[in-house]
């Protein structure tokens, strides 16, 4: 088994990397990062059940053909996902969606099958559950990073009609929980990160009881391996979430590990008028179980950040 990992030292990547060689022992792992974030760290201490490659490459310039040759998948994990940088936009545009296509055009040239992550952000529900299946109206991107992946999975539906590419899509719930190369840009992770230091957690007024999808990165790496397990790139969607939360029940949760935490209430028109529900039962109807939660996660992070408790990175 030969698997290419794009973006492979981010914080995903690096978790999955490692997994890897308990799921396939003796794989080849081609781990490919343009370390334009520095994450050098990612690939220490890897474990031994697999046998590494690391490439220093940009999606953007590098001959992929050449860089997947002999490859069995390729997991496509590249992306800019900082929203907030607006000074930025164009140059993530083309990582997520240029950057994006390159893959897939590989991929479809040379007949490997691809697994894209996107983000349930793609769905703008006021209320209710949303499915695969919603209406095309409901399809609201809830930031422009969601937009490019809204983009991009459509993109691969037309290389797949018209180049024969062998794809599979996972919209996935917001990520928690930590590995080697985490950031801590999106809500769990952030709360953590400011709740540990001691610094108070900002809560839109109107969003604490909205209720949003989140992924443990434990059930996200096992969700990209199952798929690759079954080689299923049926070119369908699949929504993989942990659980629906609302802010309110990830602030109790944290609170268990940080007694004194702080939160202050700020007024925000964004999304103030979405909370909604995202459906996985065609994901789970495949086999696939949850194991993670909000509280192993939370946990995990908060040790790792405190040194509380034992937190093996390298075996993450």
């Amino acid at each position: 088994m030969r698997i290419v990992v794009t973006g492979a030292l981010g914080h995903i990547g690096s978790r999955l990397i490692r997994e890897l060689a308990v799921a396939w022992p003796g794989a080849e792992v081609v781990m490919v990062d343009n370390l334009a974030t520095e994450r050098y760290a990612s690939l220490f201490n890897l474990p031994d059940g697999c046998h590494y490659e690391f490439v220093e490459a940009d999606v953007l310039t590098t001959d992929l053909i050449a860089l997947f040759s002999g490859a069995d998948a390729v997991v496509h994990l590249a992306a800019l996902t900082n929203g907030a940088r607006h000074d930025l936009h164009a140059q993530m545009e083309r990582v997520n969606v240029d950057g994006t296509g390159r893959v897939a055009r590989a991929c479809a040239a040379m007949g490997i099958g691809l697994l894209f992550p996107s983000t349930t952000s793609v769905y703008g529900v006021p209320d209710g559950i949303v499915t695969e299946n919603c209406a095309e109206a409901d399809l609201r991107p809830q930031s422009p990073y969601a937009e490019w992946k809204l983009r991009s999975e459509d993109l691969l539906r037309s290389l797949g009609r018209d180049e024969g590419l062998r794809f599979v899509i996972l919209r996935m719930g917001t990520i928690f929980g930590p590995s080697i190369g985490m950031r801590f840009h999106t809500a769990v992770n952030q709360f953590c990160w400011r709740a540990v230091a001691g610094q108070p957690l900002e809560v839109w007024t109107t969003a604490s009881h909205q209720f949003r999808p989140y992924l443990d990165l434990t059930d996200a790496v096992r969700a990209m391996i199952f798929m690759l397990r079954r080689g299923q790139y049926d070119g369908r969607v699949y929504n993989v979430l942990t659980l629906n939360a609302t802010v309110t029940h990830v602030v109790d949760v944290l609170r268990t590990y940080v007694r004194d935490l702080r939160i202050t209430y700020v007024d925000s028109s964004l999304m103030n008028d979405l909370s909604y529900c995202v459906d996985d039962e065609r994901f789970t109807r495949l086999g696939f179980e949850v194991r993670g939660s909000l509280v192993r996660g939370i946990g995990d992070t908060v040790a790792m950040l405190t040194g509380s408790r034992t937190w093996d990175a390298a075996s993450r």
